[in-house]
């Protein structure tokens, strides 16, 4: 269990499991499910990106430490469904066009933000135009969640959704990974159900709400650790495309 040290304030602590739980997380994360699945493919999957790569829809980049890589650009659309207080963006652009010569990039990496895009077709074939041919792209969308960065959020897509616009965009997918599974999705809902009951009550709000997320989660992973995993509901694809 990592716990905050002498140089890590509690802060800076916190923040980072709220991307990259760990076991620790389950206790109060009300994300706990989704987020702790996504981390751990996206980490599975990270070591095959190399050169200069893009990081698109970047935010505060909370996987950056998952890569090993020449060179690491953060773009982002300035205007969206969040601010960008505690983002770390390198390069805005408008919306529609990437800000880069074509063949700039070795690599991609693209996590939750294709389903704030309402022109997904649009978008890919930037971001193609700027890979190069064979570059790899990390790509991860979600399948099951609710609406969020409200008015932003235009889709869901399934597994086979992704391929086909994948495909359709002059990508090849090598690999298609889904996060969780049947149970883990019904007590992550179960818990986000109650956060979001009592987030409107700001700190306190929040706090009322561990009463019923913490013994969720606890309870939750003992009973989904014996329960068949069935794939059918999922929290997110994971994909690893190559730019053909």
């Amino acid at each position: 269990m990592d716990l905050p040290g002498p140089k890590q304030p509690l802060h800076s602590f916190l923040e980072k499991q709220s991307f990259q739980p760990n076991r620790f997380s389950i206790l109060y994360h009300p994300f706990y499910f989704i987020r702790r699945d996504l981390y751990k493919q996206i980490r599975k999957h990270a070591p095959s990106l190399s050169g200069n790569l893009l990081d698109f829809g970047c935010g505060r980049k909370p996987y950056e430490n998952l890569f090993t890589v020449s060179s690491y650009t953060g773009v982002d659309v300035e205007s969206g469904g969040h601010d960008h207080r505690r983002s770390r963006v390198d390069v805005y652009y408008d919306g529609k066009h990437l800000p880069f010569e074509n063949e700039s990039f070795d690599a991609l990496f693209c996590s939750e933000v294709l389903e704030h895009v309402f022109d997904p077709d649009e978008i890919l074939s930037e971001i193609g135009r700027v890979l190069r041919k064979g570059s790899l792209a990390l790509i991860t969308t979600p399948f099951c969640w609710n609406e969020h960065e409200i008015p932003f959020d235009y889709a869901r897509y399934s597994s086979f959704g992704m391929e086909y616009l994948l495909k359709k965009n002059g990508f090849r997918v090598k690999e298609l990974d889904k996060s969780g599974n049947f149970p883990r999705v019904c007590f992550q809902l179960s818990a986000l159900y109650f956060y979001e009951i009592f987030k409107r009550y700001g700190m306190a709000g929040k706090l009322l709400a561990q009463i019923f997320i913490t013994p969720i989660n606890l309870i939750g992973s003992l009973i989904a650790a014996v329960l068949p995993h069935n794939r059918s509901l999922y929290f997110n694809n994971i994909i690893l495309a190559e730019k053909c």
